[in-house]
Order: structure tokens, then sequence, then C-alpha cells
């Protein structure tokens, strides 16, 4: 028998490994990975310039996702969406997506230091493999943004850290 489907949110400052452990959430059966990086890459590169473009292409793509993140729920598959659920609004619209159909859902924290993500992210830009390369002034404004999770948002979340 399946599993139950599952709606498996991440939640960490850039480079703090949530595609890395999305690609390996995404590897279990009846899982599908849908990454926001890939996605905004694929339709947004050229007119991603500044972090207000990457608000606003990304709330475009949210728009355009939901419905399809919900279908594959209702189809029986767990669903890895790579997309930062880095701020309280980013968390209330999905929960949306697994009230919505009845999902289970699992909120992935990585608690790492902005020392570690910084030197991951030194190493992502330097090995070029990534879609997007994040200066240091983009890190501390976006780093600015990010609000981990509280008990009172009610998810059901698993805590990853250094320790």
């Amino acid at each position: 028998m399946a599993e139950e489907p599952t709606l498996h949110l991440v939640c960490g400052k850039i480079a703090a490994g949530k595609s890395t452990l999305c690609r390996r959430l995404a590897a279990s059966p009846e899982a599908v990975l849908i990454s926001e990086d890939r996605w905004m890459a694929s339709l947004f590169e050229p007119e991603l310039r500044t972090v207000e473009d990457y608000t606003r292409y990304s709330a475009r793509l949210r728009a355009a996702m939901g419905e399809h993140v919900e279908d594959l729920l209702r189809a029986g598959l767990s669903v890895v969406l790579d997309f930062p659920a880095n701020t309280i609004a980013n968390r209330k619209w999905m929960r949306g997506l697994f009230e919505n159909t009845g999902a289970a859902h699992q909120l992935h924290y990585l608690k790492i230091s902005d020392a570690t993500c910084r030197a991951r992210l030194q190493k992502r830009n330097a090995d070029g493999g990534h879609e997007f390369q994040v200066t240091d002034e983009a890190f501390d404004r976006i780093t600015g943004y990010f609000a981990p999770p509280t008990p009172e948002e009610g998810f059901n979340v698993i805590v990853y850290s250094e320790d």
C-alpha cells in the first residue's frame, strides 16, 4: 500500500541545503520534485536582476503552480516543493495547498548558521552549477526577510541543524 500523499516543504536560508534535501526526499517512490529555481530560470531568467524581480516572478510562479501541486496531491503523489518556506506569507500559501487537498505535510527546517550558508554560497557561486549567482549583498538582503517557523503556525516541523 502506498504512503499517504505528503507535501514536503523546506525552510532555510540561501545555501542552507534545501535543494539537496529536496532531491533526497524526492527519491522516494511516488514523489514529485517541483523546483522554484529550475522553473524561474527557465521562464524568467533574463528578467531576474533584483530582489524585487524575484519577488514579482516568484508570486506569478506560485499562482501558476498552486493548482498543479494540489492536483498531484489529490492524485496520490507526494510533492517535494523546493520553494522557500522562509516567510510567514509563503508558508500561508503552502498551508493552503495541503489543507485544500487533505494531504499530510512536513516542514523541513534547515537551521544553519549564516557563516555556513555564506561559505556554501561562495563555493556554489565558484562552481557555477546553480541556476543563479547570489552576491553577499543579496544574501544579506534576502536573509533579512527570513522568519523561522514558530509553533503557533501549527506545522509538522522536522529540524536539521549543524549540531
